[in-house]
């Protein structure tokens, strides 16, 4: 069964810059080491949907999806409609700046294509988790390393 997946960084900027980078679907090829393209069918807003295309390797994947919370400086959340999971980034005001958290979360599992998909192409589900939690760290690095260039 699919677990819910998290990670967290803290960022030194206010959520407003933070905000600006993570809601702006078409740059998260440069952040998500398995995105290579997400476009939005129109300005992103609840509602909005999305076309991604996914790697692992040398293996491609297309995927698409409906934003489903978009609230300015605070969360943005898109669901897979492949596979049902939702990937949020979820912003919390610090001290120091802004902690970011990404999310995938799978309340109500994942479809049997999905799964089956994983298990025959991507190593099975253990692997493929491991993988996108080492993704995730690496998104919210990159993240991290832009907003405070950008002071």
């Amino acid at each position: 069964m699919p677990k819910n997946l998290e990670a967290t960084i803290d960022i030194a900027a206010p959520p407003e810059r933070v905000w600006a980078v993570v809601a702006n679907v078409k740059r998260m090829p440069e952040f998500s080491p398995q995105c290579v393209r997400m476009l939005p069918l129109g300005t992103p807003k609840a509602g909005t949907w999305v076309l991604n295309l996914n790697t692992d390797g040398k293996k491609y994947w297309p995927t698409t999806a409906r934003i489903v919370r978009y609230e300015p400086n605070q969360v943005f959340a898109f669901k897979i409609n492949e596979n049902r999971s939702i990937w949020s980034y979820t912003l919390e005001p610090t001290e120091t700046g802004t902690r970011l958290i990404e999310r995938r979360d799978v309340p109500n599992g994942t479809t049997w294509f999905s799964r089956k998909s994983i298990d025959a192409a991507l190593g099975g589900e253990v692997p493929f988790e491991e993988a996108l939690i080492r993704g995730m760290h690496e998104t919210l690095d990159k993240i991290k390393a832009v907003v405070e260039t950008h002071n």
